[in-house]
Order: structure tokens, then C-alpha cells, then sequence
């Protein structure tokens, strides 16, 4: 019986201790201690008041003095004495965390009235909505908040504001993004978007735009590729592609925003206004090519070539660039009632720095085709083919495309435009005029081919008698050259009977030559010996 006993007694013991281990929190609380987990806080709500303000005032949810009801204060992870349980009830709640890549939206359930005009409550320094205390002693707004939380873990009130999670904005590369606010002031009768305010981050703090003086409505400046903690209560961001200006092109800038312009071109120009950056109009200088964080709702950016550019008046025939794709082959008709059509291509070039006047003058390149160089060059061809007939118009073709590129060069120099050459291409003339050219074309070869056929027959002939002059020609050659031969004998026979006498009468003068020299000689000696005698004699 006895260990019977002390095994209920230990049975009892156990239990106790399982219960007292069970219910620490119950025993506790009785005793007004209140203890709150590490990752939540208490949320405190009066039953009721003994001492001081015992009720809230009309319209408030939230108690700042004691009275009933929600209290403002939260309690933070850790024990708090005084909170009787037959007074007090203790709410716990989780922590609110914000995730990477996301800002929590923020609404507030009490505080004051939003201000007329007013659609966000403003912003209030509240530790970022984690001293309720302070928001509504701070006069803050009951109402869509226009701070929002960026990424990290708060303590907030739930009772007082609610927070969602959304995503922030992400702009990907090469776009940029077109702002839309919801707060700020009306804009100004005629404008369309609100003016560029400096301070606010990118829209990321909305509070300094809105006290710096920025519109509602959409916004001329934009936002860069990249992540903002923007408000979505508060913005709206659209995203759209980067304003690219290809090479060989200019951008010309129609603003539709900014202060009224003023006209740059001067008197001589008397066809639109150029203005200056940031003015309403046509700015006067253009996009060299590039990419450009342009907004298309408040700028719009004309794309104006300044290569050559050809434009083709022939059907189905149309360049990359789409201007020729509504033109046809010009139909004309002649000085003989015939009506024929002709291809033609114009090659224009415009000007870098006249790009603006055009876009001023006409709206756009297209226009300028279609108000321009579809009427010039369709009626000068027009013109040209009735002071001549087909036949003359095919001949002179080269003079015709002369004339036509000085013609339309001179006319498009009006409209700051560039006329580099007019080439005719292909001419189609009337089919029953083409069967009689085709005739008499062929009536013309049949002839070419008789004379040819004829001079072939007469180079046929000298050709035999030809041949049969050198089948006898061999033989006249041999018998010239036995008559050479022949007469080249006698010379040279006739040439040796003149040597030999030649040598004779020479051997015979010089017989002569010798005797003679030698009776000189003789004759001289002996007339020497003589005078020497003599002398000799005589001196004796």
C-alpha cells in the first residue's frame, strides 16, 4: 500500500509540475506580467479607464492618454508589468517584414482629414510608421500614405495602419519610364504635362515633390533604367523604348511643353518656327545619332535622313525607307496624243542643319514627298513630254534627264532641299506605236542583212580571184628570178672584162712611170758627174 501511496503521490507531483510548466503564461498574466516573443510585439487594448480621459474623442481609434481602446504604444519583445488582465488585452502580432525588391504600402486608420487637394496623407516623422505615438501627434493623415517602407522588418501598430506588400518599379535596359503622378497641384490650364522639379530622387520621395511644387498628371521628365522604390499610390510609371536616332539621320525635336517660344529663324524664313531647347515648338537644333531618354507623350523626335535618299516613281518599286512606297510610274502623254508611262528617280539630300526648317515647313519627311516632289517632278515631265512626240522624247533621252535634274534642282532649292540627280529609268510607250517601231525595225535589219549579204557575195569574189592569183604566182616569181639571175651574169661578166682592162692599162702606166723615173735618175747622175768634172776642170 505504501508504494501504492508514493506512486500517486509522485503522480500528483508530476502533473502539478506539468501544469504549472503548461500554463506559466496564464499564471503570470494573472499577476498583470506580460511577456512577448522576440519576433512579435503587443498590441494593447483598454477595457476601461478609472482616472483621467476615459473615452476616446469623436472619431479617434487609436488612444494617446489612457483612454479606452486601442493604445497607441505597442509593447516590444521582452516583460511588461501593470497589464491586469480584467483591464487590459494584449494582442500579439508578427513582425512586418519587407522583401528585397519591394517597398510596403502603407494606409493609416486614424490621424487627421486629408488636406483639400490633397489624395496621400503626408509624411509625418514616425520612425517609419513604428511610433504610432508620434504619427498622430505629428498630425499625420488617416488615409494612403504617401511614405512608403523600403526593404527591411518593422514594428507596426496593425490597429492604426495596414501595409501591403508590392513590388518596386524595375525599368530595363534601354527604356525608360513615363511618369504619372496621382498628388501635387492641378496643372495649369493648357499644359499637358507637369514641369521638371529638382529634389524628389527620381520620384522616390514624393513628399519634396509635392512641396516643391509638382503637378498631378503625367510628367515631362522620366526615369533611367534601374530599380526605384517608387509609391504606387502615388505614381505610375509606363515603360517605353529609348528614342534612337540612326546613323545618316538627324532628330528633330517638336516640344510640346515648355515655356511659349520664340521664333530663331529670322525674317527670311517665313514658313514655321524654329525655337530654342526647352521651348514649345520646333527646336532648331537637331539629334545628331544616338539613343535618348526622351518622353514620346511630351517630345516627339521626326527622324530626317541626311544621306542621299532615292525616292522611285515606278509601280511596285519602293526603297527601305517607305517614302516612295505610295508612287507610281508618272503618266504622260505626247505632242502626237499618245500617253506613255516613264520611271523616274529622284535622288534629294537634306541638309543636317536644314532638317528643322523642313520638319517646320511640312510636319514630316513624308509630307514633304507628298506635297513636294510628287507634284514637281510628276508635272515637269508632264510638261516636257507634250512639247514632243514619243519617238523624239525616246531619242533624246539623255538631254531630257539633263534638263530635268537642272529643272528640279533649281525648283527644290525653295524648300531647303537638295536635288543630287533625276534619273529616267524605264519608258513604257503605247503598245500600237511600239508594233509599228517593231516593224520598221525589222524592215531596217532585213535591209542591213541584204547589203551585208551582198558585201559578203563581192568579198567572196575577190577573195577566189584572190586565190587563183596565188596558185600562179609561184611560177612568176620563179621566172623573175631566172631573169635576175640572167642579167646578174652579164653584169658581172661585163664588170670583169672592165677590170681586166683597167688592170692592163695600169700594169702599162706604171711600165711607163718606171722607165721614165729611172732615165730622170740616170739622166740626173750623169749631169751631176758632168757639172762636177767640170768644176773641176775648171778650178784647174
Amino acid at each position: 500500500m505504501e508504494t501504492v501511496f508514493s506512486y500517486v503521490v509522485s503522480l500528483w507531483w508530476v502533473i502539478a509540475l506539468v501544469a504549472i510548466a503548461a500554463g506559466w503564461k496564464f499564471v503570470i498574466r494573472i499577476f498583470g506580467i506580460v511577456m512577448i516573443p522576440e519576433n512579435q510585439i503587443g498590441i494593447v487594448v483598454k477595457r476601461f479607464a478609472l482616472f483621467g480621459e476615459t473615452r476616446l474623442p469623436d472619431g479617434a481609434i487609436i488612444a494617446l492618454r489612457g483612454e479606452a481602446g486601442v493604445q497607441a504604444d505597442t509593447l516590444a519583445p521582452g516583460l511588461h508589468f501593470g497589464f491586469w488582465p480584467w483591464q487590459y488585452s494584449i494582442e500579439f502580432g508578427n513582425f512586418f517584414t519587407v522583401k528585397q525588391g519591394c517597398i510596403g504600402v502603407v494606409e493609416a486608420r486614424d490621424g487627421k482629414a486629408l488636406s483639400e487637394g490633397r489624395v496621400l496623407g503626408r509624411q509625418v516623422d514616425c520612425n517609419c510608421f513604428q511610433d504610432a505615438r508620434a504619427f498622430i501627434e505629428g498630425n499625420g493623415q488617416r488615409g494612403p500614405q504617401i511614405a512608403v517602407l523600403t526593404p527591411g522588418t518593422y514594428r507596426i501598430n496593425t490597429q492604426l495602419f495596414s501595409v501591403r506588400e508590392d513590388r518596386a518599379f524595375e525599368i530595363p535596359d534601354g527604356q525608360v519610364g513615363i511618369v504619372t503622378t496621382k498628388d501635387g497641384a492641378s496643372l495649369p490650364a493648357g499644359e499637358i504635362a507637369g514641369k521638371v522639379v529638382d529634389g524628389h530622387n527620381s520620384f522616390q520621395d514624393p513628399e519634396v515633390f509635392v512641396e516643391n511644387g509638382g503637378f498631378k498628371g503625367l510628367q515631362e521628365q522620366v526615369i533611367l533604367a534601374g530599380r526605384y522604390y517608387i509609391n504606387p499610390m502615388f505614381a505610375t510609371i509606363q515603360c517605353v523604348e529609348l528614342t534612337e536616332v540612326p546613323i545618316a539621320h538627324v532628330g528633330v525635336v517638336i516640344s510640346f511643353v515648355g515655356e511659349e517660344g520664340k521664333d530663331v529663324t529670322g525674317a527670311d524664313f517665313k514658313h514655321g518656327n524654329l525655337v530654342s531647347k526647352g521651348e514649345k515648338g520646333v527646336c532648331s537644333e537637331p539629334l545628331d545619332p544616338g539613343k535618348y531618354a526622351i518622353n514620346p507623350h511630351t517630345h516627339k523626335v521626326e527622324i530626317v535622313p541626311t544621306a542621299n535618299v532615292v525616292l522611285n516613281w515606278a509601280n511596285d518599286k519602293s526603297e527601305a525607307h517607305k517614302l516612295d512606297e505610295r508612287l507610281s510610274s508618272i503618266t504622260v502623254r505626247s505632242s502626237d496624243g499618245f500617253t506613255f508611262n516613264l520611271d523616274v528617280s529622284q535622288i534629294i539630300h537634306i541638309p543636317r542643319t536644314d532638317a528643322p526648317k523642313v520638319i517646320a515647313r511640312f510636319g514630316t519627311v513624308q509630307n514633304l514627298v507628298t506635297q513636294v516632289l510628287e507634284p514637281t517632278i510628276g508635272n515637269y515631265f508632264r510638261n516636257a513630254a507634250q512639247h514632243s512626240d514619243v519617238i523624239g522624247f525616246l531619242s533624246s533621252r539623255s538631254e531630257r534627264q539633263e534638263e530635268a535634274c537642272k529643272a528640279i534642282t533649281s525648283a527644290l532649292q525653295e524648300y531647303n532641299v537638295g536635288a543630287v540627280d533625276t534619273l529616267i529609268g524605264d519608258i513604257v510607250p503605247p503598245e500600237a506605236l511600239m508594233a509599228t517601231l517593231t516593224d520598221r525595225k525589222i524592215a531596217e535589219q532585213r535591209k542591213i542583212t541584204f547589203e551585208t549579204q551582198k558585201a559578203a557575195e563581192a568579198t567572196r569574189r575577190e577573195f577566189e580571184k584572190a586565190k587563183a592569183e596565188a596558185d600562179t604566182q609561184s611560177n612568176v616569181v620563179a621566172s623573175q628570178r631566172q631573169v635576175e639571175i640572167a642579167e646578174f651574169n652579164a653584169q658581172a661578166a661585163i664588170k670583169k672584162a672592165e677590170g681586166d682592162a683597167k688592170a692592163k692599162t695600169l700594169n702599162a702606166e706604171a711600165d711607163a712611170q718606171v722607165t721614165r723615173v729611172n732615165g730622170e735618175a740616170v739622166a740626173g747622175r750623169t749631169l751631176a758627174i758632168g757639172n762636177a768634172e767640170a768644176e773641176v776642170i775648171e778650178k784647174k
